[in-house]
């Protein structure tokens, strides 16, 4: 569940100004699944998108994009002003899950063009645990060889200018 406040994890201070970011890329994993929440999130903003639109907004950001799939949610943002400057937005995703059939693991990604630079932001929930190492690599390159665009520019993953993507190795904590 959400907590009631991201302020402080976002480091947003006083003022109107975000400590000088123009774009914030937020990745979440083991989000809340049932069923019953997904439906609701399906017909409504999931309350996650509304936590961070509700933090960012009076920080002029608005959001771009959003991608889930299942417990993995990816969310970028961009201060308003720079809208006319971003490009060809595109999302993806790629189970690895049971065999590819099933959500709980696997990456989200949200590609565009901002100011001509091509970038990609990836998110990834992949196996857990030292003994899934190569399940873990394995997933890895099915994600980046499965998830293309469409559009000039680039097509896969690596091939954009820049791409920032994390995933949560899970090496047996938490």
């Amino acid at each position: 569940m959400p907590p009631d406040d991201v302020t402080s994890l976002l480091h947003l201070g006083g003022g109107d100004d975000s400590g000088g970011a123009d774009m914030i890329a937020i990745g979440l994993q083991e989000v809340n699944s049932m069923i019953n929440k997904r439906l609701k999130d399906a017909l409504f903003t999931d309350q996650w998108s509304e936590l961070f639109m509700d933090a960012l907004g009076p920080f002029n950001f608005v959001l771009v994009s959003s991608v889930r799939m299942q417990g993995v949610i990816l969310l970028l943002f961009a201060k308003y002003y720079h809208l006319p400057f971003l490009r060809d937005v595109q999302t993806d995703c790629t189970r690895t899950g049971l065999g590819g059939y099933w959500g709980n693991k696997g990456g989200v990604s949200v590609r565009l063009a901002a100011f001509g630079h091509m970038l990609c932001f990836l998110n990834c929930h992949l196996p857990a645990h030292m003994d899934k190492a190569e399940q873990r690599k394995d997933n890895f390159q099915t994600i980046l060889s499965l998830q293309q665009f469409q559009g000039p520019g680039a097509q896969g993953i690596l091939d954009h200018e820049y791409g920032l993507g994390w995933g949560q190795m899970e090496l047996g904590w938490g």
